[in-house]
């Protein structure tokens, strides 16, 4: 007890117990303005992910294609490279729009699905969140019809006829896939697409001739800017939505680089140069965080693949829990899909498998050939489908043929084993007299993306296993 009370006794002590840093430490840094600065701007780039990157998708059909809220952006085909966007798929015709609810509430008319042709997708706020989704498993449960799009705090009655969607943002966007009914063709699922109609509901009336963009042959920029333009971006999405009081602290430390609702978006230089080594960093650190990818969530344990959909605990896409917000996990998910389901179910209409490593556990390289060999019996109902991105960008890589994708439609156009199956080559050049089992990769470092439609029970219960990429020649 002595010993105890002699512990806080002040005599002969010159300084408080705490208070200050221990005598022999100091500053790790200099200029604690750019410090300050810089690691704010490195974890707005974290929090904010989802929400920059369904944002880019709207800024590049602005700019880029000429669109206006309620047109609706309808792919004539299947999407090129030209369609630079996070893992796209290439083998069903897109369809995209968006909107802005401040000038009030928007209706979107879907056609039914059928023998002439179906929708698959999402509608999704301004966080990249689902607030609908769409097609026969939606919530049109592919009966067609009108949904009704109200902005946040909308309290005004509800006209007949209408499925009402409230949204938690002002800005809402939507992606599509148009798929052909059976024996019909990518032009049939073109003109299914064009059924589609969006206006403003004070024009329910009368509503305007809908206005359909095909870009099919243009370039459509969609991928986030990894500089400071990644917080241009960011400035227009906080000018215009809502903040949720779990992002209050966050929108402090934005203010801090310029970025407040209602005033101009100027950073100083200081504030202009740490944002910009923080987007680059950020990419970075996530491309790290694939490099190094999580072994508990392979698909199988004893072989390389992820799923593309990566979810919370709780299946959804949200990471918000009671306790906190898993920032690094969203923002990784974030990084390399875009528009995911509300929840996933145990048997969804379709599974992606990534290739994360070859049969050995090496990360897939630029400039090496891989061979990936297929059963005769894949476990998809519908079709299966190999698409190839580039690991850096998570998007088409462009190529001399510009082929992106191998499919199961394009098996009697390949070599085939002798037991019915196929060997798919991906890499910078055909293996010789191959050349219709290969998808080029252009010297680009592959992210490989197996495709399942309407996945077998032995698929989604794991009994079967997809055989690893092996490295060729």
């Amino acid at each position: 007890m002595q010993n105890h009370l002699n512990e806080h006794s002040s005599e002969g002590v010159k300084n408080p117990l705490g208070g200050q840093p221990p005598e022999d430490s100091g500053p790790s840094v200099k200029d604690f303005d750019y410090q300050l600065k810089y690691q704010r701007a490195f974890e707005a780039v974290l929090w904010s992910l989802p929400a920059a990157a369904i944002y880019s998708f709207r800024r590049a059909a602005f700019d880029d294609l000429g669109l206006k809220d309620n047109d609706i952006v309808a792919y004539s085909s299947t999407a090129t490279p030209r369609l630079e966007a996070i893992t796209a798929n290439s083998t069903t015709p897109y369809i995209t729009a968006f909107t802005d609810l401040r000038s009030g509430p928007v209706v979107l008319e879907l056609p039914v699905a059928g023998e002439e042709g179906s929708v698959y997708g999402q509608v999704v706020d301004a966080w990249q969140l689902t607030i609908a989704d769409v097609g026969p498993s939606g919530v049109d449960q592919g009966k067609g019809g009108k949904l009704l799009f109200v902005p946040p705090g909308h309290t005004g009655a509800v006209p007949v006829g209408y499925t009402c969607i409230q949204s938690p943002s002002f800005r809402i966007a939507l992606a599509f896939r148009s798929v052909p009914a059976p024996g019909k063709t990518v032009q049939d699922a073109y003109d299914y697409a064009r059924r589609l109609r969006m206006y403003p509901l004070d024009r329910a009336d009368g509503p305007p001739q809908q206005r359909f963009i095909d870009p099919l042959h243009q370039r459509y920029p969609t991928l986030p800017y990894y500089d400071e333009r990644y917080f241009q971006d960011l400035a227009s999405i906080v000018e215009v939505e809502p903040v949720k009081p779990q992002d209050l602290v966050m929108m402090g430390m934005l203010a801090s680089l310029g970025i407040q609702k209602g005033r101009p978006f100027a950073p100083d230089p200081t504030a202009l140069r740490a944002m910009r080594q923080a987007a680059v960093d950020a990419w970075y650190f996530l491309q790290g965080w694939f490099d190094a990818f999580p072994q508990d969530k392979l698909y199988w344990p004893d072989r390389h693949y992820a799923s593309l959909l990566m979810t919370d605990d709780n299946r959804m896409f949200t990471f918000v829990y009671e306790d906190r917000i898993d920032l690094v996990g969203r923002a990784a998910e974030y990084f390399w899909c875009t528009y995911m389901p509300k929840v996933l179910s145990d048997s969804p209409a379709t599974q992606y498998l990534m290739a994360m490593a070859d049969a050995q556990g090496d990360l897939l390289e630029a400039g090496r050939c891989y061979q990936l060999v297929l059963p005769a019996d894949m476990p998809a109902r519908q079709f299966w489908a190999l698409t190839v991105y580039d690991r850096a960008t998570m998007s088409f890589i462009y190529s001399d043929s510009n082929r992106t994708t191998l499919s199961s439609y394009d098996v009697e156009k390949m070599i085939r084993n002798p037991d019915g199956g196929v060997t798919l080559y991906v890499g910078p050049k055909a293996p010789a007299g191959l050349e219709s089992n290969w998808i080029p990769t252009s010297g680009k470092r592959p992210l490989p993306a197996m495709r399942f439609y309407g996945p077998t029970e032995a698929l989604n219960n794991r009994s079967f296993k997809l055989p690893d990429f092996e490295k060729f020649g």
